[in-house]
């Protein structure tokens, strides 16, 4: 009764009275860290229900046969061991299994006869605590397996590099007798005679006890080939210190790491930085995620966690960083949902202010008229700026906060210029973006860990920040980036994208294949600049050659089968323009449409007019010896693009007819004059730029320019400040003005006149200073 008593009452779980190792473990089970416990002892508790059967059962065996019929001492067994002693003949043990706990749980010396009585009533006080079950768990767990080892699983662990429920018949005895005489039978890493003696003796007791035992002696007596601390793993180290100073509770951590994955990127991105250690390229880090699940499969903080120079310790998934052009997918996918674009609208790549921001392009040339596709993957800053300055809600800024992008600034802090890498993100952030493309458009918090059976929903719910649609197209677009090695798309395909910072700091490629995304930075910790350090250049094919290698060990890299989205079609377009084609469009191609979002507009470039074949002059309507041909009415402002490039467009030619001499009873669709008549000869006003304060000295003043682009058959501007006349311009050209300085600040109406009488205006403020 009093038993029972004792053990109603509140008492502390017998595991809180030792300190704990921590074990991180890979997705396969195998060990990548192994920590020392609080005491500086290997100990990793682990429950009755986890450990070998046949473990438990040999440890009985040979160490406590009648350990369920004692109270917590054997007194015919003290007795035996009392009279061998006093004979004079073998020593014997006369312990108990509990009685060994209590030794070792309360720091008992039982060499004397003091000390014994006391390992005797602590032996009784546990057992009369706790049950039976508790008491040989608690053994298993603190039992000594040579030097600071304690416990069958830190044993199980260092020793076999499994954990205690897996281990075999011959691992098993080994454990079972090493406790008794740890010094000896650990030596030579458990292959020495004293070791094999005592596993004999087990072996011949489960042979005695169970007769069906002897088919399992020929497996009992194999050699084993044991591990030692000295080289235990210390594998994914960047990872493993995050997970332990994030999962400060928890003694086993089971990461989502998969260990192939792991040493196989290693493994690449060593031989890498090798073959370009003569350019200064030391140092990179690599995450791989498993969109599906958004488990992190592989993680490398930095090229070596040993190397101090390189301060190899830092975790480099986890640092801020200049994105460089790995955010332009995501301008184009907004601009996709706002209805802005689709893959084959056509852009400007030109000089363009906005506002006070002047972007340059990084090889710091112009390429004219490209097609939003060819504009993302060829990383044009001119295109992807304009586009982003048209974005509604939400912009970039506001999407990346919806993304979970931590610690950006306020949106006037970066303006424009976030854009090409104004702000700062952690390659781990970065992953979790490209995740979203590859999940449609949805975004999910990242795993470290794996998902256990009693796992809670996590806090954060996917959202939507995206249409299926948009992230549809937008890798769609990306996949047809050409290689670095290749020149040509990979395949099976891969959508990607590159990155450099300002000055040379970051080399970033970012991408999706299959159902992975994988992230690859290049640069030094200390932030500083190396040429070398270009996202193409340095970090794609370091990126590429992951993407190889894990595809060459023949990991599923097959994307998760998922539907074409609901809205998207794909449409005829002219090439040229990327407007919906007219009669008159001669080259057409194909591009993906989202249902009642992509722009609807027909092309309007192209115009028929009428040749005479013998002189080769335009003239009015088709008459006898003339042929039609189709020209192109490309604006001013494109005409000079055009011209930058390399790639010069006449104006279209003025065939001098008035359109009132045309019959109306000519049939519209073969009408040559259609398109000139629905032109829009609406000037653009380019400069001065709407919404900034014009300053002009008094001591030396300096005019501004005015100037305006137009669509083709515009000849004259005419620009008027107020109702007065300041001059006249040409499409494109610039017309200085230099304002009356009577007032300190002043502002003035400006407006643009095209020759067809169609005009624009804009207010602009002028300050007077000193």
């Amino acid at each position: 009764m009093a038993v029972v008593t004792l053990r109603l009452l509140p008492h502390a779980p017998l595991r809180e009275q030792v300190g704990s190792s921590r074990a991180v473990y890979a997705r396969g089970g195998e060990l990548l860290r192994l920590t020392l416990a609080p005491d500086e002892q290997y100990r990793v508790w682990v429950s009755l229900k986890n450990i070998s059967p046949t473990l438990v059962e040999a440890v009985l065996l040979y160490e406590d046969r009648s350990f369920y019929r004692h109270p917590g001492v054997n007194p015919a067994a003290l007795v035996r061991s009392a009279w061998h002693i006093t004979s004079g003949g073998r020593r014997q043990g006369g312990s108990t299994l509990t009685m060994q706990l209590a030794r070792r749980i309360y720091g008992i010396d039982s060499r004397s006869y003091d000390g014994k009585v006391a390992q005797i009533f602590a032996a009784l006080w546990l057992q009369a605590r706790y049950s039976k079950r508790e008491v040989l768990e608690a053994y298993l767990n603190t039992a000594p397996y040579g030097g600071n080892i304690e416990g069958v699983q830190a044993a199980s662990l260092i020793y076999f590099r499994k954990s205690a429920g897996d281990l075999t018949l011959p691992e098993a005895l080994t454990l079972a007798v090493i406790p008794q005489n740890p010094v000896k039978r650990i030596a030579e890493r458990g292959r020495n005679a004293e070791l094999q003696s005592a596993r004999q003796r087990l072996l011949a007791l489960w042979k005695e006890r169970d007769p069906a035992a002897r088919v399992l002696a020929p497996d009992a007596e194999l050699a084993l080939s044991a591990q030692s601390r000295g080289n235990l793993p210390f594998l994914a180290p960047h990872l493993t210190d995050m997970l332990l100073a994030q999962e400060r509770g928890q003694q086993d951590i089971r990461s989502a790491i998969d260990l192939r994955m792991q040493t196989t990127l290693e493994r690449v991105l060593a031989q890498y930085l090798r073959t370009r250690s003569d350019v200064g390229l030391i140092n990179a880090s690599a995450l791989l995620l498993d969109a599906s699940t958004m488990e992190v499969r592989a993680l490398i903080g930095s090229a070596d966690w040993h190397d101090a120079k390189i301060e190899g310790q830092v975790n480099g998934t986890q640092a801020r960083r200049s994105p460089g052009s790995t955010l332009k997918p995501f301008i184009y996918a907004l601009a996709l949902d706002q209805g802005l674009l689709h893959p084959k609208t056509v852009l400007k790549d030109a000089p363009t202010a906005f506002g006070p921001y002047t972007p340059e392009n990084f090889d710091h040339r112009f390429v004219g008229p490209v097609s939003a596709q060819d504009a993302l993957i060829r990383s044009r800053n001119i295109p992807a700026v304009s586009v982003a300055a048209q974005l509604g809600k939400p912009n970039l800024h506001a999407f990346l906060r919806l993304a979970g992008v931590q610690k950006l600034q306020s949106e006037a802090h970066y303006g424009l210029a976030l854009v090409l890498g104004g702000g700062e993100v952690t390659p781990e952030e970065l992953a979790g973006l490209y995740a979203t493309l590859a999940n449609g458009g949805v975004t999910q918090p990242i795993r470290y860990t794996q998902r256990g059976p009693n796992d809670q929903p996590t806090a954060t719910a996917p959202l939507r920040l995206l249409s299926e649609e948009a992230a549809f197209i937008t890798l769609d677009m990306l996949r047809h980036t050409p290689r670095p090695d290749t020149a040509q798309p990979a395949r099976p395909a891969v959508a990607w994208k590159t990155g450099t910072s300002w000055g040379f700091r970051d080399a970033w490629t970012a991408g999706v294949f299959g159902r992975y995304v994988l992230v690859v930075w290049m640069g030094n910790f200390d932030g500083s600049s190396n040429p070398a350090l270009v996202g193409v250049d340095a970090a794609a094919p370091l990126f590429m050659r992951m993407v190889d290698a894990l595809r060459a060990q023949r990991f599923d890299t097959t994307e998760v089968p998922k539907r074409q989205p609901r809205d998207l079609r794909q449409i005829e377009v002219c090439a040229a323009t990327g407007g919906l084609p007219d009669a008159l469009c001669p080259v057409r191609t194909n591009t993906w449409f989202i249902a009642g979002k992509s722009p609807i507009q027909t092309s309007q470039l192209h115009r028929a007019v009428w040749v005479d074949e013998a002189s080769g002059k335009i003239v009015c309507g088709p008459q006898p010896g003339a042929r039609q041909q189709v020209v192109e009415q490309w604006s001013s402002d494109m005409r000079r693009l055009f011209r930058q490039s390399g790639l010069p467009r006449a104006a279209a030619p003025n065939d001098g007819c008035d359109r009132t001499d045309i019959s109306a009873n000519d049939d519209a669709s073969n009408n040559p004059l259609d398109d000139l008549a629905t032109a829009d000869h609406t000037p653009r006003i380019t400069a001065p730029l709407r919404g900034v304060r014009h300053i002009l000295r008094t001591q030396k003043p300096e005019p501004l320019v005015l100037r305006a682009e137009t669509d083709a058959g515009i000849r004259t501007i005419y620009w008027f400040a107020g109702d007065t006349l300041i001059g006249q311009s040409a499409p494109g050209e610039g017309l200085t003005w230099l304002p009356p300085m009577a007032q300190a600040s002043q502002r003035h109406t400006l407006r643009a006149v095209s020759d067809q009488g169609a005009s624009e205006t804009r207010e602009i403020t002028v300050d007077i200073v000193p």
